[in-house]
């Protein structure tokens, strides 16, 4: 029987003693590219979107809508290459989102974007803050993993206070992108105004607010040369401290100077309540699941801190980075009777998806070849077992 091209290839494979080492290079390739490759719970696919900040101060909702959001609105649906358009319209600003087609270029469709918002500016109306901010938006700014920080013992407000210091921890890790908190009570020095003293001192709050804001600031206002050197000459500085605001003066009455102190009351603490994060576990779990120790109490105030990683990053490495950071400040930064729960971890995720996917694929080799070595005997089943493996090695 004549033998055609693709058997006279085979049979210089069968003959060659390079054969097997070709067979064991394949095989090393593609462990090594199983254990390289990075592990993803989100597929990473190319899907442009922008979100647009339009700030519109001293607006409400409303009004918002119908001079900012649906213009906008009808201007982007008009740029080619959009697919869809959302929309959010608060006091005081609005958010425009655009999402384009799967697979454009992101900088080309940023450009158009861009271009078409500079052209149609006029259709807006005075008093939006220029230029709108512009945000592009990938799949790799989904946090692959969220930490909550709950305590029986601690408020929103302290929990608040040490998440901030973690979060900052957690920023100068490698391959961490961003790190967002969410809940709790942030810090603020709060202003009480006092009217009669304000009278009896002279003072207004609109004098009050200039005096606070030219003394929280620092300005350049020159330079000078000297011995071959430019030396920087700034003036002012931010206000460090309660005792600081306390001690700003703000007047003169009587010859005398008026210190904020004098009309009003300064308070360092948290700031008003505008939401509220809580963590506890359903009805149907067992008590001591998530931490809790005696029952499952039920709305425990907590922190959440949402950490996204950099593009290309290995998620289930990043995540483990995480984890061992975490469980080095425990006990020192973080005190021991506040609970970490690690309530997203696309890593962990990722990895046990992949390896159930060798897992299967393993044993559908396996099977295959047990049935192939019965109806056509072991050098067939033999010839499977090895030649499946070998091509999924290469493609990897």
């Amino acid at each position: 029987m004549k033998i055609g091209i693709a058997g006279k290839l085979a049979n210089s494979f069968i003959d060659s003693k390079l054969t097997p080492l070709l067979i064991i290079t394949a095989l090393m390739i593609g462990i090594f590219a199983a254990y390289l490759t990075p592990r993803e719970e989100e597929p990473q696919i190319v899907v442009p979107m922008v979100d647009i900040f339009v700030p519109y101060p001293g607006k409400s909702a409303k009004e918002v809508e119908e001079r900012i959001t649906k213009p906008l609105e009808r201007i982007i649906s008009e740029i080619a290459g959009v697919e869809y358009v959302y929309s959010a319209s608060r006091p005081d600003f609005a958010i425009v989102t655009a999402r384009f087609f799967v697979g454009d270029d992101t900088e080309e469709s940023l450009v158009k974007l861009w271009s078409t918002m500079m052209k149609n500016m006029n259709q807006l109306p005075a008093g939006v803050t220029f230029p709108p901010l512009i945000k592009s938006m990938s799949i790799d700014d989904v946090p692959i993993m969220t930490l909550t920080l709950w305590s029986e013992q601690y408020d929103n407000y302290q929990l608040r206070r040490v998440s901030s210091e973690l979060t900052q921890e957690l920023k100068k890790l490698t391959d961490v992108s961003e790190v967002e908190l969410t809940g709790g009570l942030r810090r603020k020095v709060r202003i009480i105004l006092d009217q009669a003293r304000m009278r009896a001192h002279n003072v207004d709050p609109l004098q009050i607010a200039q005096q606070i804001q030219g003394a929280n600031q620092n300005l350049t206002v020159g330079s000078f040369q000297q011995m071959n050197k430019d030396y920087l000459v700034e003036t002012g500085d931010f206000l460090q401290d309660v005792r600081d605001v306390e001690n700003l003066v703000v007047g003169v009455f009587g010859n005398n100077p008026v210190y904020l102190r004098d009309v009003a009351t300064i308070v360092d603490g948290p700031e008003e309540v505008s939401n509220y994060v809580f963590y506890g576990i359903g009805p149907a779990a067992k008590a001591g699941q998530g931490g809790f120790s005696n029952g499952i109490p039920q709305d425990m105030p907590a922190v959440t801190i949402a950490i996204a990683k950099r593009k290309g990053a290995d998620a289930m490495n990043v995540a483990d980075m995480v984890s061992k950071k975490v469980e080095g400040l425990q006990g020192y930064l973080i005190p021991s009777d506040i609970n970490i729960v690690e309530t997203r971890n696309y890593g962990k995720t990722a990895s046990e998806k992949v390896n159930t996917l060798l897992e299967h694929l393993f044993g559908a080799i396996i099977a295959v070849t047990i049935i192939v070595g019965i109806f056509l005997g072991w050098r067939g089943g033999l010839v499977v077992f090895a030649s499946v493996p070998i091509t999924f090695a290469l493609t990897l």
